[in-house]
């Protein structure tokens, strides 16, 4: 048998099925039984053009099933015309565009996709996926999804594990939701960020319930992940002598981010339980993040006009590039200081040499004010992994460009 490691339902649903060289139809369903760990693929249903009836064939008798094609290794047809029973689980009928749902039914994710693999050529369902990367590919756009992945780090595959999912025959007649199994004994193995992620969706109660079942150390990994809103959330529940622990095993860096968004005072008491060395660098960096951003900003960065072409601006690159303190992007403007667009400079090198500047470019340029705070560019650059930031005022006039190095030079000295 012919097969990849592991590939997603989304890139096999609709792939041509073949017989003896000759193509008999597309593949319209898989059929799954849930025993032990993970579910197994059973069958694979092919659906048949000019009115022929649908097949239901073994995995047993795939000869081959990969994102390009599915091959057959049967010697008649007739013998494998079948509908799958009322009682058999259809992975794309029964699960994709569910809602992932906790214990207490509270909405976590929606399903978007399926990762299954081949072990011991058996081919199981691992993992359910819904990351924004998963729709893009279950959509049909896998080639934007690796181009934002690949350019911009935006957008991360984001997949849990089957083993945390309730059997399906607990869902009646499958017209619920796919539930999460959040028992006590499975939240050790849940990665921090899922962890977090799943935090946030549900109410105070909730999320004090799973949280306070923590060991110290996953519990301080996962409060890092959680967003702003949530810290303060739980940071606030909890007593100051737990809360200096949490703090007491996180960075300086990662602590000043937690502690910053909670009043002063409450601050200053979990600060003073804690040591006095760390207590003193934790401070020194939660002042920092008030210091504005355009002190740090380089006006050494590349800019063109919008009726540039890639050809005259690539046959000045290198010279440019050795006086420019940003050269990944090239910022456009009209005169000497309006911003009009960005161009990332592998677009340029990927176009045709004739192409203006202002065919490339994307318009929609995501920028701070100048009196924003690091703070403020620290989290503009986690939220959106960008390399460099545009400092911009409210006329598109922009003063100089964060580089995000910099900013992370400036955190290891801090730090």
């Amino acid at each position: 048998m012919k097969t990849h490691d592991f590939f997603y339902l989304s890139e096999v649903i609709g792939r041509k099925v073949f017989w003896q060289g000759k193509r008999i139809g597309r593949l319209a369903e898989i059929i799954i039984i849930e025993k032990e760990r993970i579910p197994e693929v059973t069958h694979f249903i092919i659906k048949r053009p000019f009115g022929y009836p649908s097949l239901m064939v073994p995995w047993s008798k795939i000869k081959e099933a990969n994102i390009e094609k599915i091959e057959l290794n049967i010697s008649h047809l007739d013998d494998y015309v079948k509908s799958p029973a009322p009682s058999q689980i259809l992975l794309k009928d029964h699960v994709l565009d569910k809602k992932v749902i906790d214990l207490e039914g509270n909405e976590v994710e929606v399903v978007y996709d399926a990762k299954l693999v081949i072990r011991n050529k058996k081919l199981y369902v691992s993992d359910v996926d819904f990351s924004k990367y998963g729709l893009l590919r279950r959509l049909g756009l896998k080639w934007l999804a690796n181009l934002i992945y690949n350019l911009a780090d935006l957008i991360k595959e984001e997949t849990l594990s089957w083993d945390y999912i309730q059997p399906l025959e607990q869902i009646n007649s499958f017209k619920g939701n796919v539930r999460l199994k959040m028992l006590k004994e499975k939240l050790p193995e849940i990665h921090p960020v899922d962890l977090a992620d799943i935090l946030e969706e549900l109410d105070h109660k909730q999320r004090l319930v799973i949280f306070n079942e923590l060991e110290i150390e996953q519990a301080s990994d996962t409060l890092e992940e959680v967003e702003p809103r949530v810290q303060r959330d739980i940071i606030l529940s909890l007593s100051e002598e737990r809360a200096a622990v949490l703090i007491s095993n996180m960075t300086p860096a990662q602590a000043a981010d937690v502690l910053a968004i909670l009043p002063a005072s409450d601050t200053d008491n979990i600060l003073a339980r804690i040591d006095a060395d760390d207590a003193k660098k934790i401070q020194f960096i939660i002042d920092k993040h008030d210091e504005k951003i355009i002190h740090f900003a380089s006006t050494h960065f590349l800019k063109a006009t919008p009726t540039t072409t890639a050809g005259e601006f690539l046959s000045q690159y290198r010279t440019l590039a050795q006086e420019a303190d940003v050269i990944m992007y090239v910022y456009i403007v009209k005169g000497e200081d309006t911003l009009l667009g960005v161009v990332d400079i592998r677009e340029i090198l990927l176009a045709e040499y004739s192409a203006a500047l202002e065919e490339l470019m994307t318009t929609h340029v995501i920028g701070l004010p100048p009196d924003s705070s690091l703070k403020e560019a620290s989290g503009m650059f986690s939220r959106y992994s960008f390399r460099a930031i545009p400092i911009v005022d409210d006329n598109n006039t922009i003063f100089g460009v964060l580089p995000f190095r910099d900013i992370m030079n400036l955190k290891h000295v801090m730090f």
